[in-house]
């Protein structure tokens, strides 16, 4: 059981604990509603969760404006004088539960161990997309078969180069001879 929560808020990271109030940049959720935000580490006797599926709810209390700063502009010998202010607009949030874990991060690992084990479906190599022609024509010597497969299929349905294509075919070309 988690007794204290990081959590990520408009940019900005919060250690949060049950029940507690604390006043956050406005948020777009209505007073009264309640919100899930990113939960960024779990801990507490002792024990520390970097990744972790534990939900942290929290409640909406009210939209506040906050302390008003003045901001005085003087400029000597000219007699310029400036006076502004600025009042921070805030919401005041109270963390409901933390450690609740998710409907979905409960059940995903339940089907997981009721369906048997599938075969992966090939991918093109990780930042495919980025890569350029000629990366393309350079890295793909070192793909294993299925990449290349994927990439080519990737390469036909969403870029379209004529040069990628022409080293991806050639590339599958010299890895089928090899292996057959």
């Amino acid at each position: 059981m988690a007794t204290y929560a990081i959590i990520s808020l408009g940019g900005k990271q919060y250690r949060v604990r049950e029940g507690e109030r604390l006043l956050v940049d406005r948020l777009t959720t209505d007073e009264g509603k309640t919100f899930h935000p990113d939960v960024l580490f779990t801990g507490g006797e002792g024990n520390g969760n970097l990744s972790p599926r534990a939900e942290v709810t929290a409640k909406v209390v009210g939209h506040v404006r906050g302390d008003k700063v003045r901001i005085g502009k003087r400029r000597p010998k000219s007699g310029f004088r400036r006076q502004t202010g600025f009042r921070s607009a805030l919401s005041q949030i109270e963390i409901q539960s933390i450690g609740a874990a998710s409907k979905r991060a409960a059940a995903a690992p339940k089907t997981e161990e009721a369906s048997p084990p599938q075969a992966k479906e090939a991918q093109p190599p990780r930042g495919y997309a980025d890569l350029t022609v000629a990366d393309i024509n350079q890295k793909s010597r070192r793909w294993q078969l299925e990449q290349l497969e994927a990439a080519l299929d990737y390469e036909r349905a969403h870029a379209n180069r004529k040069g990628a294509i022409a080293a991806l075919e050639s590339a599958l070309a010299a890895k089928r001879e090899k292996e057959g």
